[in-house]
């Protein structure tokens, strides 16, 4: 599992150090793969919408969500499209 946040490497760090994620947030803060995936957020062009990719060795990608500012995916939903890998 890979996080991207738009944020810069500095505000990154410091939400995975506050929430002491065990998994790679990556910083993009010039938005270039989240504009790549297509997820920025309408209503504010500085952040992504919630989205989840499950994407495949080959690079595929296999299923993919987008959720809204106000609803998040559920872990539960992602753990299951990997299991079908």
């Amino acid at each position: 599992m890979i996080a991207i946040s738009s944020d810069n490497q500095a505000a990154t760090k410091k939400s995975v150090d506050n929430r002491k994620l065990k998994f790679p947030v990556l910083s993009d803060s010039e938005r270039e793969t989240i504009g790549a995936y297509n997820v920025i957020d309408p209503n504010n062009k500085r952040i992504a919408r919630p989205s989840g990719f499950v994407i495949k060795l080959d690079g595929t990608v296999a299923w993919k969500t987008l959720g809204t500012t106000n609803h998040r995916v559920p872990t539960e939903q992602i753990l299951t499209e990997l299991g079908k890998l």
